[in-house]
C-alpha cells in the first residue's frame, strides 16, 4: 500500500477546559491512537468538535474511529430520566461524535469505536448504557485498572459466528479496561460480541453495516495479538 492509497482515518480528539496545557480551551489525544491506526496501513487525520461541519469530514475521510475519554454519554440520550453522580458529560464533544457516527453509518462507512466510543455507538444504533457498573453489577470486575494499559486487566469471551471472532481468530482475549460504564442494550440490530467474566458487555457490532464494530477496551496498545487484527481488518475494510 502506497501512501497514496492509504485510506484516510478520521479519529475524534478529546477536549479539555483551560489549564494545563494551555489557558484556553484545548484537545487532546493520545499518540498512540496515531501510531497504532498508522502502523495498520492508515492515514490518520484528527477531527474537532464541530457536529455542523460533520458532513465535510465525511466527504474526505474513509473510515471513522471514535475514542475514549474520561467522561460519559449524557443518559438523556438514551432515555434515561436519572443521572448518576458519577456521570461527567462532555457536551460539544458528544454533539460531534455523534453527527459523526450517524453520518458515517447513513453512509455505510467503516467505523471503528474504542472504548467510550463504542458505548456512544451502542447509543446512536438505539442502544442503552449502565451508568456505573458498581451499582449495578455488585460483584463486577475492577473494570477501571490501575496497571499499564499494556497489561491486561482481565480476558474476554467472543462469541462464535461474530465479525469480531472472524478477525481475531480466537475464542477469547486478554484486554485492558479502563470504563466505569458499560452497554446494557446494543440495540435492536446490533449483536453483543465480546463479554467479561462478570457479564459486562465489552463488544458490539451491527452486521448490517460492512464494518461496524465497537470495542470497550484499548486495542490501540496492542495488548494482545488480536488487537493488531481488529486495527488490520478495518483499515482493509476502508481501502
Amino acid at each position: 500500500m502506497t501512501q497514496a492509497t492509504r485510506p484516510v482515518i478520521g479519529v475524534t480528539l478529546d477536549a479539555e477546559q483551560p489549564g494545563g496545557y494551555s489557558k484556553y480551551p484545548w484537545y487532546a489525544l493520545r499518540a498512540n491512537y496515531m501510531s497504532a491506526i498508522a502502523e495498520a496501513g492508515g492515514l490518520p487525520v484528527a477531527l474537532p468538535h464541530l457536529a455542523s461541519a460533520a458532513a465535510g469530514y465525511l466527504d474526505r475521510i474513509d473510515g471513522l474511529v471514535v475514542t475514549g475519554g474520561a467522561f460519559d454519554v449524557d443518559p438523556a440520550l438514551y432515555g434515561d430520566g436519572a443521572r448518576h453522580a458519577t456521570v461527567t458529560l462532555k457536551e460539544g464533544r458528544t454533539a460531534a461524535e455523534l453527527a459523526l457516527l450517524r453520518g458515517a453509518l447513513a453512509r455505510d462507512m467503516p467505523v471503528l469505536g474504542i472504548c467510550g466510543g463504542q458505548q456512544l455507538l451502542a447509543v446512536a444504533l438505539g442502544g442503552t448504557l449502565i451508568q456505573h457498573i458498581p451499582d449495578a453489577i455488585p460483584e463486577a470486575l475492577a473494570h477501571e485498572q490501575r496497571t499499564s494499559h499494556h497489561e491486561p486487566a482481565h480476558r474476554v469471551a467472543i462469541r462464535p459466528g461474530t465479525l469480531l471472532e472472524k478477525i481475531v481468530g480466537a475464542a477469547s482475549m486478554a484486554v485492558n479496561s479502563s470504563h466505569h460504564q458499560a452497554v446494557r442494550d446494543p440495540g435492536p440490530h446490533a449483536v453483543v460480541d465480546a463479554v467479561a467474566p462478570d457479564g459486562v458487555i465489552e463488544g458490539v457490532e451491527d452486521p448490517r453495516y460492512r464494518f461496524c464494530l465497537g470495542v470497550q477496551w484499548h486495542p490501540e496498545f496492542l495488548t494482545d495479538p488480536g488487537d493488531a487484527r481488529i486495527l488490520a481488518a478495518f483499515i482493509g475494510a476502508c481501502a
